[in-house]
């Protein structure tokens, strides 16, 4: 436990800033698994929206920080390589 009020402070922060990342994390994972489930059942038109949604949540999340943006960078292509790949 902290010993002084600037390190509760901090690990308040800390707590705040974990759950924030925590769930748009979860966003930009959600988003991936719908794509791959549309690619799944091979709808494309399904598929692009969930491309276009993924791409802007994980641009977004690697503008702030949550990501790296070579990360994202590779993520991206993986799946827009599956894209282009479908039928």
């Amino acid at each position: 436990m902290p010993n002084n009020k600037s390190t509760e402070k901090r690990l308040r922060q800390n707590i705040k800033r974990r759950m924030h990342n925590r769930s748009i994390k979860s966003k930009v994972r959600t988003s991936v698994k719908s794509f791959e489930v549309a690619v799944a059942k091979n709808d494309k038109v399904t598929a692009e929206t969930c491309y276009k949604e993924f791409v802007k949540l994980a641009d977004t999340a690697a503008g702030k920080g949550i990501y790296h943006k070579n990360t994202i960078a590779r993520k991206k292509s993986r799946l827009n390589s599956v894209l282009a790949g479908m039928n």
